[in-house]
């Protein structure tokens, strides 16, 4: 991998960052609001915000960076495509549970529903979000879509996920806006008392950790080799630039075993002109 060094680092930044945002999180509703509860009241609406920054910003970041971990690649593409799932599928399960503690909070209130712009980015960004997580099992992860299929809709799969998930940060930095802005009237949001600052911490470590993850998932040659380089290449290896295609795309695969057997018989050209020189030099 290119820049081994410099993507460990960010990856390490990335997790770092997300698990503090997390910690940031359970901070914010346990010391400055009422905790965690079932009940309907605000306890209730709490689950909203920690569970949208643990499976919707957290784990979805993790699940996209998951192709780019380098000591993966000896790890088969199906193992990975099951990991790259199960992870959005833990994010879909917390993000329903966020929701549905949200419409119980307003209704047992009488706080009226979708209303918002926060909430209206932030349902779309949820059904899109299923909508994705749907095609992504039937179209890449089942064996039965055609690879023709396969090879169409991945640019459309990887450029929808990195916006699902921009637009996701975006809803959480209006969700929690609003929510200090309801909820803090003596002193108001604007006096900027103690828990604004912390929360807008928190907003502030929510954005580093997208942009940490889509630097990190926008770079070419951090993507995972096609499937047969992928086995022979260590973490630190030199792999070579623009090896993105799909492992099950059978033209890709071909041209990866010839451009493999191409650079082996340059290579063992090039040994047979060193030794022939070295003879000459030797007589």
């Amino acid at each position: 991998m290119e820049d081994y060094g410099r993507f460990l680092a960010l990856l390490v930044s990335a997790l770092l960052v997300g698990f503090v945002s997390v910690i940031f999180a359970l901070v914010w509703v346990f010391h400055y609001r009422e905790g965690l509860s079932w009940d309907g009241g605000a306890a209730e609406f709490n689950w909203h915000p920690v569970l949208i920054v643990t499976g919707f910003v957290f784990i979805q970041g993790i699940a996209i960076i998951v192709y780019r971990l380098p000591w993966t690649w000896k790890c088969s593409k199906l193992l990975m495509k099951f990991i790259h799932a199960g992870l959005n599928t833990i994010a879909m399960i917390l993000v329903i549970v966020s929701m549905v503690a949200v419409f119980e909070y307003h209704n047992a209130r009488n706080i009226p529903n979708m209303y918002s712009l926060h909430s209206w980015i932030g349902l779309a960004a949820v059904i899109f979000y299923s909508l994705q997580l749907f095609l992504g099992f039937v179209v890449f992860l089942l064996p039965f879509a055609p690879l023709r299929l396969r090879a169409a809709l991945m640019p459309i799969h990887i450029y929808s996920g990195l916006l699902i998930f921009a637009t996701v940060i975006a809803s959480a930095l209006m969700g929690i806006t609003e929510k200090l802005i309801f909820s803090l009237t003596n002193p108001a949001y604007s006096a900027s008392p103690p828990e604004a600052i912390f929360v807008n911490c928190l907003g502030l470590l929510i954005v580093i950790f997208g942009a940490l993850i889509l630097w990190m998932a926008s770079r070419p040659h951090w993507k995972r080799p096609p499937e047969e380089l992928a086995k022979v290449l260590r973490p630190d290896g030199g792999s070579p630039e623009g090896t993105e295609a799909e492992s099950t795309m059978t033209d890709c695969i071909n041209a990866d075993k010839s451009d493999v057997g191409f650079n082996s018989e340059a290579a063992r050209k090039r040994n047979l002109k060193l030794d022939e020189a070295g003879q000459r030099s030797t007589m």
